[in-house]
């Protein structure tokens, strides 16, 4: 597949989503990236899992030099498990499902890590608990016939992820912030969660 048609193919699975800026260039990276995987037979699938088995092993060397690796090839894997469904044309909707509960699992050893790190258990667990609900809200507004693609928060996965990796950073470093830092995700978490549900009652309401 061409560059071109994996852009259109891309577009038309996110809504008629336009191609541009950040958006463009993580795409063209992507394709370039999941090219030779395609090339060796590995499947989306076996990405999603990759990225779960990273999440953990994360979780397991979570005060280790390698967390911030292993948290990179865990984000690595999620993020082009997608394109490389498209290049080899295996878009399908039990590969989404399978992809999005691999997330929501990942995410509980992400959770994990932040309180190994010494995240407080009661601010990250909050953070989490309006996470995974929001994500809920959003498939639960999919399944009853919502088809936009909808809002955009400020605590949208990659945010999360960049939290953890800061997290990780400043405990490396010795640097006291963590806890700074699980407070600014439940602040924005919180403020996310209001945001989906304003959206949903809004167009269900």
């Amino acid at each position: 597949m061409i560059k071109a048609n994996f852009f259109q193919a891309w577009s038309k699975l996110h809504g008629d989503a336009q191609i541009s800026g950040i958006v463009k260039g993580w795409l063209t990276i992507s394709y370039y990236l999941v090219r030779p995987l395609a090339k060796l037979r590995v499947t989306p699938n076996m990405l999603s899992i990759a990225g779960l088995i990273f999440g953990i092993a994360l979780y397991l060397n979570a005060q280790s030099p390698w967390a911030i690796g292993l948290l990179v090839a865990s984000l690595l894997c999620d993020g082009i498990d997608g394109s490389l469904a498209i290049i080899t044309n295996k878009a399908s909707k039990w590969g989404a499902a399978l992809d999005s509960i691999l997330d929501r699992t990942t995410e509980v050893f992400w959770v994990l890590t932040f309180i190994s790190i010494g995240g407080n258990e009661y601010i990250v667990i909050g953070a989490a608990i309006l996470a995974f609900a929001q994500e809920y809200l959003r498939a639960r507004a999919g399944g009853l016939g919502l088809t936009e693609v909808g809002v955009v928060t400020i605590a949208e996965r990659p945010v999360r992820a960049s939290i953890l990796f800061v997290s990780l950073i400043a405990f490396t470093i010795d640097l006291q912030i963590i806890n700074f830092l699980a407070a600014l995700w439940l602040i924005l978490q919180s403020f996310s969660f209001l945001t989906i549900s304003r959206f949903a009652y809004n167009r269900f309401g």
